[in-house]
C-alpha cells in the first residue's frame, strides 16, 4: 500500500517560511516525478509544483515561482517544498502527489496524472 505523508504546515505571519515534507512509502519512491497541490475553502484542488523522478525539472506555477522551491531526497523518500515571502493569499491544504507513470519523460501538472496522495497540511498566512 502506497502512503505519502506530509508534514511541516502550521501558521504564519505574511513574509514568513515554512517547509513542507512528504515522505513516500510502499513503492520504490525514485522512479516517480511528485507534485504539490493545494487547496483553499471553495476552491479547486490547484497545482503548485512539480519535480521529475531524477531532480533535474522543476516546474512551478506563476503565483508561487520565486518564492517556493521544490527538492527531493532519493535516498529519503521525501520530496519538500520550501515556501518563502508567503502570502496570505497562499493558505490552504497542501498535497503532495506520486505520478503515476514510473519513468515519464514528461512532467505532469494535471491532478489526474497523479495516483497517490497524501492527506493534506495546512497553510495559514495571515496578514
Amino acid at each position: 500500500q502506497v502512503q505519502l505523508v506530509e508534514s511541516g504546515g502550521g501558521s504564519v505571519q505574511a513574509g514568513g517560511s515554512l517547509r513542507l515534507s512528504c515522505v513516500a512509502s510502499g513503492r520504490t519512491f525514485s522512479p516517480y516525478s511528485m507534485g504539490w497541490f493545494r487547496q483553499a475553502p471553495g476552491k479547486e484542488r490547484e497545482f503548485v509544483a512539480a519535480i521529475s523522478w531524477r531532480g533535474g525539472r522543476t516546474y512551478y506555477a506563476d503565483s508561487v515561482k520565486g518564492r517556493f522551491t521544490i527538492s527531493r531526497e532519493n535516498a529519503k523518500n521525501t520530496v519538500y517544498l520550501q515556501m518563502n515571502s508567503l502570502k496570505p493569499e497562499d493558505t490552504a491544504a497542501y498535497y503532495c502527489a506520486s505520478d503515476r507513470r514510473a519513468f515519464g519523460d514528461r512532467v505532469p501538472f494535471g491532478p489526474s496524472e497523479y495516483d497517490y496522495w497524501g492527506q493534506g497540511t495546512q497553510v495559514t498566512v495571515s496578514s
